[in-house]
């Protein structure tokens, strides 16, 4: 009976290294951590930031440290639609999307509390002040160099983030009814003025050749008979019916001068 009751003395002792066995076990799990290829995973020690690791099989101590996981793939964000007062007072509804990643996952995890909520607010600021500046006719014919703007604007004030943006594109500029209205009126009016200019160039090269032909044939009074003549045959060919002209006194001479050189 005694040597029975002294091997039930050591159960609590069994079961409490038992218990701890346990927990050493979840916790030597739980410190083991995988990160892919694209991520890095900042971790901090009792609350201060220690380093930077991965990729592949790490080891953080639960209670002591803590990681965070950082996605250093390109972001693709959708910029919702904005509403935009251009600088001539037009109101415009206007998307566009925006493509970032984090290049240093300490100051992305540090320096702001939410790096993806705070670039989105950001850039929608930012786009209503690029576009606020210019007018409608900037805004829908200069379209590349305000993706340009905005992408330069976005990357510097988001360097201290430890993100570079790499690109922005306006997706979408909506207007009104009576705003499409009154630029489809003016693009009218505009294609009416270049066809009214087109038409006085046209007429004003004509007049310049005609000015001049006429020119040359006061200087050979000559070709002025064979050009008359010529119209003359012209209209005959066309025409079966006889049609009787009247022969401007003035050319008498010079249709005379040439029958001589005829005869001669």
């Amino acid at each position: 009976m005694h040597e029975l009751s002294g091997v039930g003395d050591f159960s609590p002792l069994l079961t409490i290294f038992g218990i701890v066995g346990v927990v050493l076990l979840f916790i030597i799990f739980r410190s083991f951590r995988i990160l892919w290829e694209f991520e890095r995973g900042v971790v901090f020690t009792l609350g201060r930031f220690w380093k930077i690791k991965g990729p592949g099989l790490i080891l953080v101590f639960p209670g002591i440290q803590k990681m965070t996981r950082v996605d250093l793939r390109v972001i693709v964000l959708d910029i919702p639609t904005q509403e935009v007062i251009s600088r001539d007072n037009v109101s415009l509804q206007v998307n566009a999307v925006l493509y970032f990643r984090v290049i240093d996952p300490q100051r992305a995890i540090i320096n702001v509390e939410d790096f993806f909520e705070a670039t989105s607010q950001l850039a929608q600021t930012t786009l209503r002040s690029v576009l606020g500046q210019h007018e409608l006719d900037v805004i829908l014919a200069e379209r590349e160099k305000l993706n340009t703007s905005l992408q330069r604007i976005l990357d510097e004030q988001t360097e201290t983030w430890g993100i570079k943006v790499s690109n922005v594109e306006i997706k979408q500029v909506d207007l009104n009814e009576s705003m499409i209205r009154a630029i489809a009126k003016q693009a009218e009016a505009e294609r009416d003025r270049r066809a009214k200019i087109i038409h006085a160039e046209g007429e004003l090269q004509a007049s310049d050749k005609l000015l001049k032909a006429a020119q040359t044939l006061a200087k050979q009074p000559q070709t002025m008979v064979l050009r008359y003549l010529q119209t003359l045959g012209s209209i005959a060919e066309e025409n079966n019916s006889t049609i009787v002209f009247p022969l401007p006194i003035e050319l008498m001479p010079m249709i005379e001068g040439l029958t001589k050189n005829k005869k001669e």
